[in-house]
């Protein structure tokens, strides 16, 4: 069993008292502010230091590079890109140009300030910047950022440490709490994890309708939901065609004619517009999109090797189709995806499991071990 995440430690009665915030300009908080350098892709030697652009994807990694003329900034830093979102980072990294990154020498740090400030810089230009008018490190020196400060008009260490510290011991104490309830705890990977991580399998060339059962299914016009509706009760979620929140609109309870999936087995749905992919093990309502999801079950599904088979899907359908171009049932049974197999050619479900599992283990402790740096 993996060990207990120990929660940081901080002083309740700190976080109790009447806080004084005051102005104080980015640059007299930090003895370095730099501009990172232009390194294009095309140009990027493979190697072992991280290189940071903009966005907001993988908190701005791009990949990792060997090229000696890239600066390589200190772990416990700050980044900030051409839009201005502000990253904390742990680690030693490379920039590029669309890259300021602030630190200190004369005074570390703590890493807790340093998040507290990112915030709070972030929030201080927040709107100011886009690809019309992009964030200098140039900029980054007059930034004037709202913090607390002592009576004598000094950073308000202590607080800004405490602050973080309480935010991150409850995100702890939900994650542990989660864990346990989902039955994810025990995160260590074993060496036969590691082993099916590390190993390629065969593939197999399989059309959707080989392997998936398309399902008939009720959709609902929301108009209809009061006339539909039997109790206040949030019991059976109602899908969309929408990203958000996996396409859960609501959760309701409606007269069970218009229900889907009564039994609750393992189902993906597919939606036509955005093509996102979503799994569920229990009944469901469907909004009206003129038969624009598709509902496919199996008998072999569950959990696992249905999220490995989505993902194959994801990754064939967000090339194939578009909103102009949208994943219709036709559409989708043409479709040709790639899966693990036997050398018989069946379909390798103990592999797309096991794997699964230990993505999920590594993915779990690489939180763990973030938090507890």
């Amino acid at each position: 069993m993996p060990k207990k995440i120990i929660p940081p430690t901080y002083d309740s009665e700190i976080l109790k008292q009447d806080i004084r915030w005051g102005e104080f300009r980015a640059g007299d908080l930090f003895d370095f502010i730099k501009r990172g350098r232009r390194i294009k892709s095309f140009d990027r030697i493979p190697g072992n230091l991280p290189f940071i652009t903009a966005g907001i994807a993988k908190r701005g990694f791009s990949s990792f590079i060997g090229n000696l003329e890239s600066e390589i900034f200190p772990a416990n830093s700050l980044t900030i890109d051409m839009f201005g979102t502000v990253f904390y980072r742990n680690h030693e990294y490379g920039a590029d140009d669309h890259i300021a990154v602030l630190y200190n020498n004369s005074m570390r740090y703590s890493k807790e300030t340093l998040l507290f400030l990112g915030v709070c810089i972030e929030k201080a230009i927040s709107g100011k910047f886009s690809y019309s008018r992009n964030f200098y490190a140039s900029d980054a020196h007059d930034i004037i950022v709202l913090l607390p400060k002592t009576t004598e008009g000094l950073l308000n260490f202590a607080y800004m440490k405490s602050y973080i510290a309480k935010i991150e011991a409850e995100y702890i104490t939900k994650l542990e709490t989660h864990l346990t309830l989902s039955g994810l705890i025990d995160y260590e990977l074993t060496d036969a994890d590691k082993q099916v991580l590390k190993c390629e399998p065969r593939w197999g060339d399989f059309s959707l309708l080989d392997i998936l059962d398309w399902q008939s299914q009720v959709e609902i016009n929301p108009l209809h939901l009061e006339k539909l509706k039997i109790s206040n009760e949030e019991r059976y979620p109602f899908y969309g065609q929408s990203t958000t929140n996996n396409g859960v609109i609501m959760h309701c309870e409606l007269k069970e004619d218009v229900l889907n999936n009564k039994m609750g087995k393992p189902t993906i749905l597919i939606h036509s517009n955005n093509q996102n992919v979503v799994y569920l093990e229990t009944p469901f309502y469907l909004k009206d999109g003129h038969g624009a999801t598709s509902v496919l079950q199996a008998s072999f599904l569950n959990k696992y090797n249905a999220l490995f088979i989505m993902s194959s899907i994801k990754k064939v359908i967000l090339d194939r189709f578009s909103y102009n171009a949208k994943a219709t049932k036709i559409g989708l049974k043409n479709t040709r995806i790639k899966l693990p197999i036997y050398d018989n050619g069946a379909l390798d479900l103990a592999y797309m499991e096991a794997y699964v599992k230990a993505q999920q283990k590594f993915i779990i402790a690489s939180v763990v071990q973030r938090l507890s740096v």
